[in-house]
């Protein structure tokens, strides 16, 4: 479940929730709407602005999920991102252990398991 103390930013033109700013010593750290990192420390109006920069664009790209018992991360899609859960789905080819489009449900804020697939 996202902290009471992180801080919603919600886009202008629908409200739609774009991600969080968790305060930290140094100023807020942006972070998805499942707290991935945008960028470090930045004061509020500069990681505001980072979120809307993001925008939504983080559900069209690939993402590396790191599974126990396995070396290699697999790579999913996110499905549904809520407050309090988030859902990816394999697009691993390479991962036998589940068909394609099987769904990982993720607590969030998702701990690290998961990091965006591309630089």
């Amino acid at each position: 479940m996202i902290p009471e103390h992180w801080i919603p930013h919600h886009r202008e033109e629908d409200g739609e929730v774009l991600g969080y700013l968790r305060p930290e010593p140094g100023g807020h750290v942006p972070v998805t709407p499942f707290g991935h990192p945008v960028t470090g420390p930045l004061p509020e109006a500069e990681a505001r602005v980072a979120l809307d920069n993001l925008g939504l664009s983080y559900l069209a790209g690939p993402w590396l999920l790191t599974l126990p018992n396995r070396e290699k991360p697999i790579t999913v899609r996110i499905v549904e991102v809520t407050p309090e859960r988030m859902r990816v789905a394999n697009a691993d080819y390479g991962y036998e252990a589940a068909n394609i489009g099987h769904v990982f449900v993720l607590d969030v804020p998702e701990p690290g398991r998961l990091r965006a697939a591309g630089p």
